[in-house]
């Protein structure tokens, strides 16, 4: 299986807007690439914004996000409030499903690398399941430096390859730490930094990923 997990440094960092435009710019240069979020909880606005990247004929909204819990929780918690058992072999076979319909995946996953998805299992759990590297978002602001060092050292203890983070800006002002943060994490941590999107920028380049 050839592509990518999609991780965050925490919710609210831009991943599933990274994920959908990195799926949407492989499909423009001719790549069949395959969106899936394996389980969402709230609204499904990112998992239609996933599929819509996919283009026409658009796949069934269940076959890229399968497992939807309508509580704004972590998907442990909301799948117990809601009466549910989630486990770490669903939301695999849900992504190898998604696997067979194109190349390469894009695995937009449930907040950040140490979300509880299930009893005892966390998103980095899924990402040493499927074998698959990350592409690691973080917010560019105050902080972010740190945020990537904690999780690039928890995929190295699981054994997961980080092929580069991307840096998201939430605001359009721009201070000290967003010019400084990507010469930081990669001083730091070793790991490139493959993009730096302004606010609202829906467009990447997926080249950056090769």
């Amino acid at each position: 299986m050839k592509g990518w997990l999609i991780a965050g440094t925490d919710s609210g960092c831009g991943k599933s807007r990274v994920c959908a435009a990195l799926v949407r710019d492989f499909r423009a240069r001719g790549i069949p690439a395959v969106g899936c979020m394996p389980v969402s909880c709230g609204d499904r606005r990112d998992a239609r914004a996933l599929r819509d990247a996919m283009g026409e004929p658009a796949p069934p909204l269940e076959a890229v996000n399968p497992v939807h819990l309508r509580t704004v929780a972590a998907p442990l918690m909301a799948a117990e409030l809601e009466g549910r058992a989630l486990s770490l072999d669903e939301l695999e076979k849900a992504c190898r499903a998604a696997a067979e319909q194109g190349s390469p995946l894009l695995v937009d996953t449930c907040g950040s690398w140490a979300t509880p998805l299930a009893p005892g299992v966390i998103t980095g759990d899924l990402a040493v399941r499927l074998q698959l590297p990350v592409i690691l978002v973080a917010a560019n602001r105050l902080g972010a430096a740190g945020q990537v060092a904690m999780a690039a050292n928890a995929m190295r203890l699981a054994g997961v390859s980080c092929r580069g983070v991307i840096l998201n800006s939430t605001t359009e002002e721009w201070d000290t730490a967003c010019v400084t943060n990507a010469g930081l994490i990669e001083r730091c941590t070793g790991i490139p930094v493959l993009a730096q999107l302004i606010a609202g920028q829906e467009d990447i380049d997926s080249r950056a990923l090769d």
